[in-house]
C-alpha cells in the first residue's frame, strides 16, 4: 500500500466515523427535529454517488469511506422520514 492510499485511507476513516454518533444518538432516542432533513437528503444523494465514483475510477478509499458513509446517512435520513 503506497502513501498515498493510506492517507486517502485515514481521511475516509475520519470522515466516515463522524456519522456514526449521531446516527447511534438518533438509534437510541429517535429524536430528529434537530436535523436538517434537506442536508441528509443532499449528502446522502452525493456520498452514494462518491461511492459510484470510487468504483468506476477503482479508487479503493472512495469506495470504502462513501459506501459506509452513505450506510450511515442512509440511517438517519430514514430514521428522520420515520420520525418527522
Amino acid at each position: 500500500m503506497n502513501w498515498l492510499t493510506l492517507i486517502g485511507l485515514l481521511a475516509a476513516t475520519c470522515t466516515t466515523i463522524s456519522f456514526l454518533p449521531q446516527a447511534i444518538k438518533i438509534i437510541k432516542t429517535k429524536h430528529t427535529k434537530d436535523l436538517s432533513l434537506g442536508m441528509y437528503l443532499i449528502l446522502t444523494i452525493g456520498v452514494f454517488l462518491w461511492s459510484v465514483y470510487g468504483i468506476l475510477i477503482d479508487d479503493l478509499p472512495l469506495v470504502i469511506a462513501n459506501t459506509t458513509t452513505f450506510l450511515l446517512t442512509a440511517t438517519i435520513l430514514i430514521l428522520k422520514i420515520k420520525h418527522k
